[in-house]
């Protein structure tokens, strides 16, 4: 699991569009910003599991994610 950085932008057609500096290709759009980042993680797995699957490189601002308490090994 990675912790990636979510901006969020209203369009004006209505829905919200959900990208990531840390993960471009990244592109979310929901009908509300909750939306978006309930999609997000989803998305973005999918994203970086066939980047992986193809054999390209993940971004370097890509960073496992490590709940609160644990220390990297």
């Amino acid at each position: 699991m990675y912790q990636i950085t979510l901006e969020i932008q209203r369009l004006e057609e209505g829905p919200y569009l959900g990208t990531s500096p840390d993960l471009p290709g990244l592109i979310v759009q929901g009908a509300t910003p909750e939306e978006v980042v309930d999609l997000a993680p989803d998305v973005a797995r999918e994203l970086i599991e066939i980047m992986i699957e193809t054999g390209q490189s993940l971004p370097p601002s890509l960073h496992p994610h490590r709940p609160r308490g644990v220390r990297p090994s």
